[in-house]
């Protein structure tokens, strides 16, 4: 069971409202994702192991750790208005944390606002929903997902070219080698000779 949970995307939801957590629990869960779902912004960011709020709960906060070296999240999806802290104040803290902000963040909202909609799409935002969140809109997901996971996949190869240069320095140590034996033998046989002929006198 660990096995096929880790092979499937992990999706964070995030929405104060608990009809919508519910929907978009149930719409992700039909599309195979494994669901974590939070009731704020604030519970997010612990979740996700970013503990700024220390004067709230200590329980919480000892218990995100670990629940963040457990999970791996590969999508954030959260509501826009929420009390507190918003959808677009969770975005800019994810995209603001360098171990976070690889992390793909969809926005959900019940108003169409456009200059809304722009701002958290300039703030870094893959896509902006407008609610009720349908399973077309679910399906758009996963190509995020991938992409981050490709990134995720390419960085190690560029690590595995890394080393590459080493080994055309290492040519370039072998020629030196090649020309050092070539020329040691040269410079040790007149040596041994010119000791054989001392010998000889």
């Amino acid at each position: 069971m660990g096995l096929a949970t880790e092979s499937q995307f992990h999706v964070l939801a995030v929405d104060d409202s608990i009809i919508d957590r519910k929907l978009i629990e149930r719409l992700l869960k039909t599309s195979s994702y494994q669901v974590t779902t939070v009731d704020s912004g604030s519970k997010a960011l612990e979740f996700l192991g970013l503990n700024e709020d220390k004067h709230r709960d200590p329980n919480q906060l000892s218990f995100s750790p670990n629940s963040h070296q457990e999970v791996e999240v590969n999508l954030i999806i959260t509501d826009y208005c929420m009390p507190g802290m918003t959808g677009y104040d969770l975005l800019k803290k994810v995209k603001e944390s360098s171990s976070l902000r690889n992390i793909p963040v969809v926005i959900m909202s019940s108003e169409n606002v456009p200059s809304r909609i722009n701002r958290c799409l300039e703030e870094g935002a893959e896509e902006f929903f407008l609610k009720p969140v349908k399973l077309c809109d679910v399906n758009k997901l996963k190509p995020h997902m991938m992409k981050t996971k490709c990134k995720e996949n390419q960085e190690n190869p560029e690590e595995d070219v890394q080393p590459q240069p080493p080994p055309q320095q290492q040519s370039n140590n072998n020629k030196r080698k090649a020309m050092e034996e070539g020329l040691s033998p040269d410079r040790t046989r007149p040596r041994f000779g010119g000791g054989l002929t001392v010998a000889s006198n």
